[in-house]
């Protein structure tokens, strides 16, 4: 599968769709076969978007061939998590109910993406309203983790179709989002890469919102340096600042700060094993390892665990824009907005306040290091089977998110790029945090690492054929 033209580094389509040697249409046949072959089984769209998307490659090809020129993402097939208004495209986040029609408007991050002339290939299934880090969804049920074929393992959420979008050969890059681990979990558990960018780089307008104050638009794809070319190709009209990711730097000249405590806590067989000797590998290389604790773990994760910031945002979303939609939500989702009933205003104020306190402590902590190390997801994707006992979703979704929501309740940027399998044979993903507004560093950071360690389709391999 992985000779699809939809697996080239984007920096390689892009030389080959102006050299003539590839066609826009070529790659969207690419993915419109992928699915016909296991998009059925691997279920990672909601609104499957080929035809439409092989009449814009036609488009983009009869552009490039007058020698015209849209932006560096022409041609390319992209999925895009059913969270993002879309032109032409109907809008569920995940709910039962298709949203009303203002939510087919796309906001800068879509109208940036599609001034660039890509191939839609489809709107990818989400956790409804992007509230749940495992990818379930009793509506419509989840995506396959591509890498069991005999149990039904969660993909990861709330993006939990852009993973699997990227390894069932359907999309070269996907856009997902990220509130307390959205992106990096579900693409540390399909062992692709994903982006999670500082808050408030990007704009959510016309992104329907989980939390006004977390919610993070982010990027998904096969390679750090795919990261690297379409965060170049987005992030000067999104954030009007010339802030490209600069050159690779040289291991020898990063440091690295590893925290000894909770990030390794109660980790799946294999996980934490894989990650330390990643790490190794880095500091063999020349990479500086040192031990760092970011201040307030401990307080964060308590606040995450009453509930944070973002069920009370959620809530107030859905009775003041979406109301009818309240009494047939999710029951996973609903147990957790109608939480948000009983939060008095004083609680929620506390509750930013806090947010405030510990953006500002790491900032100044994380000046110490170039880059914080840790695993991403602590566990492995549980079998949709595991979370049918009472108690039992709560119970992993929590696990799942708790080394994610770290970066975003204190402020940070933050990547996750695979480097190996646990245990159980699923991928594993390396967490690297960096302060806030390094998004562009961040990445050429990963670059480097990746370099050294190998890119995912060099160290996972195929996943099983269906």
């Amino acid at each position: 599968m992985q000779d699809s033209p939809i697996f080239l580094p984007l920096r390689e389509q892009r030389e080959r769709l102006r050299a003539g040697t590839l066609t826009a249409t070529a790659l969207a046949e690419a993915a419109i076969a992928a699915y016909q072959q296991r998009g059925q089984h691997d279920h990672a769209y909601l609104t499957w978007n080929g035809e439409q998307a092989l009449a814009m490659a036609k488009a983009a090809d009869a552009v490039l061939a007058q020698g015209g020129d849209a932006g560096a993402l022409m041609g390319m097939a992209v999925s895009i998590k059913d969270i993002y208004a879309v032109t032409g495209l109907p809008t569920y986040a995940g709910s039962s109910q298709r949203l009303p029609k203002r939510w087919e408007r796309p906001g800068p991050v879509v109208s940036t993406l599609l001034k660039q002339l890509p191939s839609v290939m489809g709107k990818t299934h989400t956790v409804e309203f992007a509230f749940g880090g495992l990818g379930t969804n009793a509506h419509w049920g989840a995506p396959r983790n591509p890498w069991d074929a005999r149990q039904h393992r969660t993909p990861g959420g709330s993006s939990s179709g852009a993973g699997v979008s990227l390894v069932g050969g359907t999309a070269s890059l996907a856009l997902g989002t990220d509130t307390a681990g959205s992106v990096r979990i579900p693409a540390s558990m399909t062992g692709v890469v994903g982006l999670k960018t500082t808050a408030g780089r990007w704009s959510t307008e016309q992104i329907v919102p989980l939390s006004s104050t977390l919610d993070t638009p982010g990027l998904l794809a096969h390679r750090v340096d795919d990261l690297a070319f379409a965060f170049d190709a987005l992030d000067g009209s999104l954030c009007g600042q010339n802030d490209r990711v600069p050159a690779t730097p040289m291991l020898a000249g990063l440091t690295f700060g590893v925290p000894e405590t909770f990030f390794w806590d109660d980790c799946s067989p294999g996980v934490a094993e894989t990650v330390r000797a990643a790490i190794k590998r880095l500091e063999a290389a020349g990479a500086r390892i040192v031990t760092l604790e970011l201040p307030g773990i401990d307080e964060a994760y308590e606040l995450f665990k009453l509930g944070g910031v973002a069920a009370a945002e959620l809530a107030s979303f859905l009775k003041t824009e979406l109301p009818e939609m309240i009494d047939s939500l999710d029951p996973n989702v609903a147990a957790r907005v109608k939480a948000a009933d009983d939060m008095p205003a004083w609680e929620y104020v506390r509750r930013r306040t806090i947010l405030d306190s510990l953006y500002q402590s790491a900032a100044v902590r994380m000046a110490d290091v170039d880059a914080v190390l840790t695993p991403t997801v602590a566990i492995t994707p549980p079998t949709i089977e595991s979370l049918e006992p009472a108690g039992a979703y709560p119970k992993a979704n929590m696990h799942a998110l708790r080394n994610t929501v770290i970066a975003n309740f204190l402020g940070l940027c933050a990547l996750t790029l695979p480097v190996g399998k646990d245990n159980a044979g699923m991928p594993v993903g390396l967490q690297v945090l960096a302060g806030p507004w390094q998004d562009a560093k961040l990445l050429a950071m990963g670059q480097a690492i990746e370099n050294e360690l190998g890119t995912g389709l060099e160290i996972l391999g195929q996943p099983p054929a269906v």
